[in-house]
């Protein structure tokens, strides 16, 4: 056996773990190739489903893998490969492989682990990519998942922040999902890396996402929500985090909004609440960067004055959604004046237009 088939069959072996791994490196004394034969497997403990692939393996998947990696470019890592990631190895149950497309060195940088609703307020989508691409400037990997909402904003926003993002997938590599972010795959494959434990042609099952939770946290100096309701998916991640030693954080919200429950909760029970993204670099003990914080300072003085009634439209807006008639009531200003000083505002990119006829403002 060639050490690449040797790599391929760990990595689609089921339920084999890096401490299984490196139990199976032991007693083969260090040969990969030998990892796999009789003799060792009679010396491991290994899970019923590992022990029972790796004496009879699906040699027509093995075929098809291999032809994959080769065209695909995919990188296998192994648990016992120095350039696993090295905090993803400390945690319990590590995947004895991962598949990566893109940057290995992206892995071994400082890490911040950003999730939240797919389903997320205008306002939540752009904190998300605000913070994102300060984390990014300061130095920091942002990892997420390539879901719809909070997770894509993030990895956009840490990209033209222009740094580095991690993806990790419910999938195989071979299935981006969801497919609306395909283009964004791209992009992260050149200024990152995809990730993933499942072998190609996995699709995205619901089971499979709490376990791409568990590499995200996994791989993390924290995790930070930024919207989420009270049983959203991204309090798995953060739980596992805590679990795991690493810090959680977490942006509250309105006390009305739904997608602030999940967050609020976490802070109740101990998460750090952040309010600015320096919140969630202090507490890594990382610094901002001078050009970073140049950068930032430009950024702040970039919006344009605002005319009085504008601002007196805003101020009644506060941060709270709310339709015209709420408005025309709180400004004494006219229905149709108000209409078009918030189709303005909103092509400045100031209020967003909600479901129901409602508008909320964006920080």
């Amino acid at each position: 056996m060639d050490a690449l088939r040797a790599r391929a069959l760990l990595a689609r072996t089921p339920a084999l773990t890096t401490a299984h791994l490196q139990a199976l490196l032991g007693a083969a004394h260090g040969e990969l190739e030998r990892a796999a034969s009789g003799a060792v497997l009679r010396q491991v403990e290994l899970p019923a489903a590992a022990r029972d692939f790796l004496r009879a393996p699906d040699e027509a998947a093995l075929a098809a893998d291999l032809a994959w990696l080769g065209s695909s470019g995919t990188q296998i890592l192994l648990g016992t490969d120095a350039a696993y990631p090295a905090l993803l190895a400390q945690t319990v149950g590590a995947p004895a492989a991962l598949y990566l497309q893109g940057s290995v060195a992206a892995l071994s940088l400082p890490q911040l682990a950003m999730v939240g609703s797919r389903n997320p307020t205008p306002a939540g989508r752009a904190t998300a990519r605000e913070f994102a691409a300060w984390f990014a400037r300061a130095g920091l990997t942002v990892t997420s998942g390539l879901a719809l909402g909070i997770d894509a904003a993030s990895h956009e926003g840490a990209l033209h922040g222009g740094g580095l993002t991690v993806a990790v997938l419910g999938s195989g590599l071979d299935r981006i999902y969801p497919a609306e972010n395909s283009v964004l795959a791209q992009r992260i494959r050149e200024h990152g890396a995809l990730l993933s434990e499942f072998a190609p042609r996995t699709a995205p099952l619901k089971q499979n996402f709490p376990r791409r939770n568990r590499i995200i946290a996994g791989l993390s100096l924290g995790a930070l929500i930024v919207e989420a309701a009270r049983y959203s998916g991204s309090l798995i991640t953060a739980r596992l985090a805590a679990e795991s030693g690493r810090e959680v954080f977490a942006i509250p919200g309105s006390i009305h909004s739904p997608l602030a429950r999940g967050c609020h909760r976490l802070i109740k029970d101990g998460a750090k609440l952040v309010e600015e993204a320096a919140d969630v670099l202090a507490e890594l003990r990382l610094a901002l960067p001078r050009e970073a914080a140049a950068h930032a300072g430009s950024a702040a003085s970039a919006p344009p004055v605002l005319d009085k009634e504008y601002e007196m439209l805003l101020d009644a807006l506060g941060f709270e959604p709310a339709t015209i008639d709420v408005l025309v009531a709180r400004t004494n200003l006219p229905s149709g004046s108000v209409a078009s000083m918030l189709l303005i505002l909103e092509l400045q990119g100031r209020v967003a237009a909600l479901p129901g006829g409602r508008y909320t403002r964006i920080p």
